[in-house]
């Protein structure tokens, strides 16, 4: 039908570090499986991010390095180096890299998402900001997980308290998304970097795309319709 599809899936298995583009995905209830299942972690327990917060310090060196999933587990990439999630010459070279002593870490007492476990947006949404705000709008720069086929700008902030059915998972929106710095920055292949969060305030409150909670875990895929309930 002419109804909305899922257009692209994103999965980040390192917090803060360039994600892989997947076909499909299994959600449970935390999430994408596998998504954050990782961060940068340093002695006082904060997590390497684009932003300082009580949680996180911002480290940009964290966008220097890729993260992808493999059957033996999650791989790390700096461009020149690959090594296995949990390795210590990981580690060392992570801290050489941000210069303070880290390493990585599976989540523990410390949560990697921020507010919420599935990010969703809107072509129609990506659409308009290219076309009002005169930025490139990658949708890598939002980090987010889902890219949904839309027509209408900002139609997925109409879907709180809603199910979404895509696949054999159930979403339900809870909240708009607040943007930091990081979308500005070059990262997660993405090259260049865009003047998007002061256009952003100008215009959206610096709030783009939402989260969604998981209420059915399941299976979805890239081409799935997106069924509003």
């Amino acid at each position: 039908g002419g109804g909305m599809r899922v257009a692209s899936i994103r999965r980040y298995p390192v917090k803060s570090m360039a994600g892989e583009s997947l076909g499909s995905v299994e959600l449970d209830a935390r999430g994408l499986s596998g998504d954050r299942a990782w961060a940068v972690r340093d002695e006082d327990s904060r997590l390497a991010s684009g932003k300082s917060t009580r949680r996180m310090v911002r480290r940009d060196a964290v966008f220097g390095f890729s993260a992808w999933t493999t059957p033996d587990g999650v791989v790390v990439s700096d461009g020149a180096r690959t090594w296995e999630a949990g390795s210590p010459e990981l580690d060392v070279s992570l801290t050489d890299a941000m210069e303070a002593p880290v390493a990585l870490a599976r989540e523990s007492d410390v949560k990697h998402f921020d507010d919420g476990s599935v990010s969703l947006i809107g072509t129609g949404t990506l659409e308009w900001c290219a076309r009002e705000l005169g930025v490139d709008a990658d949708p890598r720069r939002l980090r987010v997980n889902l890219v949904v086929e839309t027509q209408e700008p900002f139609v997925e902030e109409t879907w709180f308290g809603r199910a979404l059915a895509i696949g054999g998972a159930v979403l339900t929106p809870v909240q708009r998304i607040e943007r930091c710095r990081t979308i500005d920055l070059a990262q997660d292949g993405v090259a260049s970097s865009t003047r998007w969060l002061t256009a952003l305030g100008a215009s959206r409150d610096l709030r783009v795309a939402v989260y969604c909670a998981v209420a059915t875990p399941g299976t979805l895929a890239v081409g799935d319709e997106v069924l509003l309930g």
